[in-house]
């Protein structure tokens, strides 16, 4: 685990976090990145619950639990005047 990650699941909702890395299985981690959650990505938790929503740019991407799980993060400060 990379230092100062945690699991998406545990990430708050209405924070930024920034993807450090994603540990799936290998067709799980080339579909998440063709959705564009990959490593470096930042993204905003919209919701946490069971299952987690998040938005990456204007589109907002439901994940299970188990999957938010293998997505380890950081947390990320938003760029002032701009909603990424």
């Amino acid at each position: 685990m990379p230092p100062g990650a945690f699991p998406l699941s545990q990430a708050a909702a209405g924070t930024w976090v920034r993807i450090k890395a994603v540990q799936a299985a290998p067709d799980v981690c080339r579909r998440l990145r063709e959705m564009g959650l990959c490593e470096d990505k930042v993204i905003k938790l919209v919701l946490q619950d069971r299952n987690v929503v998040c938005r990456l740019r204007n589109l907002r991407l439901g994940l299970g639990a188990k999957l938010a799980d293998r997505i380890l993060v950081e947390p990320e400060q938003p760029k002032k005047g701009k909603d990424r």
